[in-house]
């Protein structure tokens, strides 16, 4: 297609210098000046193309301009008075430019700029002739045609820049439409990958769970029987107890993973649900050296809400923040505010820790089960997030701030029966260091 376009602006560019050829060998053939502006002119039409590429604001003004300005002298070089000169049609191709590049009233401009060159060739020759009437009908025909002309072409080009604009829109809208497509058919493998990967792990938790009881309860009774014998003894089955306890946890996990959701919705804030989780956090990691800083905004809708459920999300994005800053400690920002996503209003949560951040091949799967940076766990929890995210009708996202760590941004939607009606005092900021579990601050 573009080799086509050049090869068409080939032949375009080669039949103009023909015609400007034609111009040259036409009468006066002996004036040199003439032949040297129409060569000025040709060459300024060849380059015109690349000039307007290399500055693409005032490189249209300066391809008109330098073309006026060629005409202007062209006609003073073809005739024994500027104004009577045969070669006057020589406007229109400034004129005609002016109209391909801009609009209605640059046309107008630049025409009018042109037809007052034109005619200032009528001062040097009111002192040797006298205006007949006839003479200023032939010149306010020809100034006329200037703008009839200029006119003409540039209601067709406008209408092309704007079905071009249109075309680059549609074009734009298919290709993000495309992306939603292959994005929503991505989400659609996954959610089957992840139904059949739940039944079959329901299945084995459940298969699991009856040994793992009958290992604990017989690991107590021995522990009990033996509760006299040597300490090694005790130690051991006290192993297998604490390990007992560490797979049915695992396996409480799979279940979690793998049960449907019955989420019991009702009319809540966000923020006391992120304090409390925030509470939970630290009462895991009541040393860690991590500063909280929240910006909570009372514009914030209320939301239709699984409390124990988001949470529970809250709590295992704070955790693992915590966890991801290590002992460097670092800054946990969280920000609650109304946002709007695909068309629903609702409130944005966003979770954003400075830590190490994650590598660009685990973001794209960080939300798949077994996936994790950890040394210890099996990867279900950010999994078990996203399905609470679904089951609101939310979303959640992973973002790379430019200036590292990473950004879990929460969606959650305001249903139809949910409350609109939401506080208009102004947002409620807490930058200052805070312990983990501190309540927010609140405005007076």
């Amino acid at each position: 297609m573009f080799a086509e376009q050049k090869r068409s602006f080939r032949w375009l560019d080669l039949l103009l210098l023909l015609f400007l050829v034609g111009l040259a060998i036409a009468d006066p053939i002996d004036e040199p000046h003439k032949q040297i502006i129409l060569l000025g002119i040709a060459v300024s039409q060849w380059v015109e193309g690349r000039l307007v590429a290399w500055k693409p604001v005032r490189g249209p003004a300066y391809s008109v301009l330098i073309k006026i300005l060629l005409s202007t002298l062209l006609l003073d070089h073809t005739g024994s008075v500027g104004i009577n000169s045969s070669y006057y049609p020589i406007y229109y191709l400034p004129i005609v430019t002016a109209a391909v590049y801009f609009g209605p009233l640059g046309t107008l401009l630049w025409t009018t700029l042109a037809s007052a060159l034109y005619c200032s060739y009528l001062i040097p020759a009111l002192e040797e002739y006298e205006l007949t009437r006839s003479g200023i009908t032939e010149l306010l025909l020809r100034v006329l045609f200037f703008y009839l002309a200029g006119l003409v072409v540039n209601r067709f080009a406008v209408e092309r820049r704007r079905q071009t604009e249109q075309y680059r829109r549609l074009a734009t809208e298919l290709a993000e439409t495309n992306l939603q497509l292959e994005q929503a058919q991505a989400d659609a493998r996954r959610s089957e990958r992840l139904a059949a990967l739940g039944q079959l792990s329901a299945g084995l938790a459940h298969e699991i769970r009856n040994p793992l009881g009958i290992i604990k309860g017989s690991a107590e009774m021995l522990s009990n029987k033996l509760a006299s014998s040597d300490p090694l003894t005790r130690e051991l089955t006290g192993y297998i107890s604490s390990q007992v306890v560490r797979l049915n946890e695992l396996v409480s996990q799979f279940l979690d993973f793998a049960r449907p959701l019955h989420l019991e919705r009702h009319e809540a804030e966000l923020a006391p649900v992120v304090e409390r989780a925030l509470k939970a956090a630290h009462e895991q990691y009541p040393s860690a050296p991590v500063r909280i800083e929240r910006d909570f905004q009372s514009a914030a809708p209320r939301l239709p809400l699984d409390e124990a459920m988001a949470e529970r999300v809250f709590v295992n994005l704070a955790v693992n923040a915590i966890e991801a800053m290590g002992e460097s400690g670092g800054t946990l920002r969280i920000a609650i505010r109304p946002s709007a996503f695909d068309g629903r209003p609702g409130a944005e949560v966003e979770f954003r820790d400075t830590g190490p951040g994650v590598s660009e091949t685990m973001r794209e799967q960080i939300f798949n089960p077994f996936v994790t940076t950890k040394r210890t766990g099996v990867g279900l929890g950010l999994s078990i997030v996203s399905k609470i995210m679904d089951e609101h009708g939310g979303t959640i996202r992973l973002e790379t701030p430019h200036d590292g760590g990473a950004c879990f941004r929460l969606f959650f939607p305001v249903q139809d029966h949910a409350a609109h009606e939401h506080d208009s005092r102004e947002p409620v900021r807490s930058d200052e260091p805070a312990r983990l579990g501190e309540q927010a601050r609140t405005a007076p």
